[in-house]
């Protein structure tokens, strides 16, 4: 499936802005089920200072700066994706328990364990050992609290009851997306981003940024990794209506690791396995990991902010 995905933030300021510095996630990252062919910004004013990088996690970071008096700041990133299909079948990922995949995030199997007929097998049993233990240390950073997401015993109650003994890793996440989806509502006027899981679990209430926290949390309460990831979500008129440009949001949900067979999402707003609908921006322990536009800027006075995501099927 191919999208272009058109972003675009503005800022107005109520008195002119010296100097300003940015950073932004914006530019979708590459992988095994997606490829992003073309990304470019469109800013205004245009900036004395642009660069790009990978940061720790491997997403794309643009850094840019603009050293002339303004008094709108217009952020625009255009981005050309196509996402490869995957088939929507439980039954075909790893049936490991939750406990298994707890005990082997916890210690990587010994150096030598591997076994071989020949030299050749042993070589091609040490190299797989290298790999595997590499991802399960790799996985360990996602079992750790973050700036966003700390375990409290709240959390970890909430999650108790999908957390059944002996039961697949794979079950208890679904199962858990699913409450996570029948229990909270979704309001975009109740929490901002300084809202604290704590205030989402009493009061049931949140956004999608909210709901993948949420989860993250409840799976490192039980020693299961999770990680956030941003991006968009193609929405669909219906049946009749037009399609609204503009219309689409930034997205988010989660994803858990699961040993042998990778990394498997999760999107809890909307109590779905992303497939093809689904578009990757960057990922992160949490939120504070993959912020699409952050920055700071001398003078402005008070500003109001817009965003606008056009996610259009090509």
């Amino acid at each position: 499936m191919n999208y272009r995905i058109t972003h675009t933030t503005v800022y107005d300021y109520s008195q002119s802005v010296g100097l300003c510095q940015n950073e932004a996630k914006l530019q979708p990252r590459n992988f095994w089920r997606q490829q992003c062919h073309s990304s470019y910004f469109d800013i205004t004013p245009a900036p004395m200072d642009f660069r790009e990088r990978i940061d720790f996690f491997g997403n794309r970071v643009t850094y840019f700066a603009i050293q002339q008096p303004h008094s709108k700041l217009v952020v625009t990133s255009i981005s050309d994706v196509t996402i490869f299909p995957r088939q929507n079948n439980m039954d075909l990922f790893n049936q490991m328990t939750w406990e298994q995949v707890r005990n082997l995030l916890q210690a990587v199997p010994l150096q030598g364990q591997e076994q071989s007929l020949d030299q050749q097998s042993q070589s091609q049993s040490q190299i797989q050992y290298q790999e595997y233990a590499l991802e399960i240390i790799e996985a360990r950073q996602y079992l750790l609290d973050s700036p966003m997401v700390s375990v409290t015993p709240d959390i970890a109650t909430y999650a108790q009851s999908s957390f059944q003994p002996n039961r697949a890793l794979v079950d208890v996440v679904y199962d858990l997306m699913k409450r996570i989806y029948s229990d909270f509502t979704y309001d975009p006027t109740f929490t901002t981003i300084a809202t604290p899981l704590s205030e989402v679990i009493r009061f049931r209430r949140g956004v999608c940024q909210d709901f993948a926290h949420l989860a993250i949390g409840c799976l490192r309460a039980y020693g299961i990794a999770a990680l956030y990831i941003s991006g968009y979500v193609e929405t669909l008129p219906e049946p009749g209506k037009c399609r609204l440009v503009g219309a689409d949001a930034s997205h988010a949900w989660f994803s858990v690791y699961i040993p042998g067979t990778g990394w498997l999402d999760f999107d809890p707003t909307n109590n779905t396995v992303p497939l093809d609908q689904h578009i990757t921006l960057a990922w992160g322990r949490d939120f504070s990991d993959v912020t699409p536009l952050k920055g700071i800027a001398l003078g402005g006075g008070q500003h109001t902010l817009s965003v606008s995501v056009d996610v259009l099927r090509l």
